[in-house]
């Protein structure tokens, strides 16, 4: 991706006024994706009074009353990039298209209502696919209580793609943002860890597609649940300081809460749920397990911090969503997020994780 905006010296000149503290250079450069929302965030300029969040957080929040905000985010999945074809089947695709855009809802403490679908398609189309795929999406969308209420469909020259925005509605005081974890927090994270990333390592490789025990994995890329009755719980039980949703791996995710609280965090592997079932599937694609739980993406379980003085209170919410919660590290001074780790020998070592996770413009022309 080029930003042709500031390749002249005119437009350099136009977002040098616009931007004077702003590093120009580096991000008109070799930008990687977390630079492209920083660049457009600060292009954004003010702001009407009702938006309380923009840019940097799961959802836009804008004031609804006095009582309640409306929560936006949108989404969008590309044939080639975020699913295949030849193994993703339509109507669980469809769900997935809702899914990822629900679970930033969640993310927040919201409730989805409203779903606009914008989709596009070889003219060619089939019929039959597309049918499969809109039972799917209509289906998920009854099943979280949303409706879809509109969109846009026009002819793609490359493959599918569908882009959804949904908006959801909280009580203003109970909606969780990135930006509030605490030094001495415990970092939490539902579910499991690394299951998305090795089902879709299993499918894309066609390893033992039939065995059993690989199911769940492939189902956890394939059809995700975005945990809305849990983030609701949480935002209602007033203990936790931040939240966000883990789209694109816990070591990138959780450095964007960090970033947006000012802090760091200190992980300890032992503590990441779902390693130890990874294993023989890691075995099976000669990778490591660890890795698919820090920086795989796609799992669409909760992340969030509290006291530790909650730990109890917050293991009962998790048991009456029917759902694991797993304090996975602590909430630190300073900045970026390391990781804990024991090595062969029996002593321990502390590496460097942070945006270790999935980014579309990484390796960018060789960079």
């Amino acid at each position: 991706m080029t930003l042709r905006c500031g390749d002249s010296e005119l437009g350099r000149d136009f977002l040098a006024a616009r931007l004077p503290n702003y590093d120009l250079e580096g991000v008109l450069s070799a930008v990687n994706e977390r630079q492209i929302i920083e660049y457009i965030a600060a292009l954004a300029g003010p702001a009407d009074a009702r938006l309380i969040k923009g840019i940097g957080d799961d959802c836009a929040v804008i004031q609804k009353d006095g009582r309640q905000v409306w929560l936006l985010t949108m989404d969008t999945l590309i044939e080639g990039v975020h699913f295949n074809t030849a193994y993703h089947p339509p109507e669980k695709l469809g769900r997935k298209a809702v899914s990822v855009n629900v679970s930033d809802i969640a993310a927040m403490g919201g409730r989805p209502l409203f779903v606009l679908l914008s989709v596009g398609m070889l003219k060619a189309f089939d019929e039959s696919w597309f049918q499969a795929f809109a039972r799917g999406l209509t289906d998920a969308c009854r099943d979280y209580g949303c409706f879809l209420i509109g969109g846009d469909t026009v002819a793609s020259p490359q493959g599918f793609n569908c882009t959804l925005t949904v908006i959801g509605e909280a009580e203003a005081e109970r909606v969780v943002y990135r930006s509030g974890a605490r030094v001495g927090d415990t970092i939490w994270v539902s579910g499991s860890l690394g299951s998305a990333a090795a089902g879709l390592e299993l499918l894309h490789r066609g390893i033992e597609l039939g065995n059993a025990a690989f199911v769940s994995f492939q189902e956890q890329h394939l059809n995700p649940r975005a945990r809305v009755e849990l983030g609701s719980s949480l935002g209602a039980s007033g203990l936790v300081h931040a939240m966000m949703d883990l789209s694109d791996g816990l070591a990138t995710d959780l450095a964007h809460l960090c970033k947006q609280s000012g802090i760091g965090a200190r992980l300890v592997a032992r503590n990441l749920p779902g390693v130890a079932a990874l294993a023989e599937a890691a075995r099976l694609c000669g990778t490591d397990p660890e890795q698919w739980a820090i920086g795989g993406g796609e799992d669409y379980e909760l992340l969030f911090t509290a006291s530790p003085d909650h730990q109890f209170c917050l293991l009962e919410l998790g048991r009456q969503c029917g759902l694991a919660l797993s304090p996975v590290g602590t909430i630190v001074a300073g900045e970026g997020v390391t990781l804990i780790r024991q090595r062969p020998d029996g002593t321990s070592e502390e590496v460097a994780i942070a945006y270790q996770g999935f980014d579309h413009f990484r390796n960018r022309e060789g960079r």
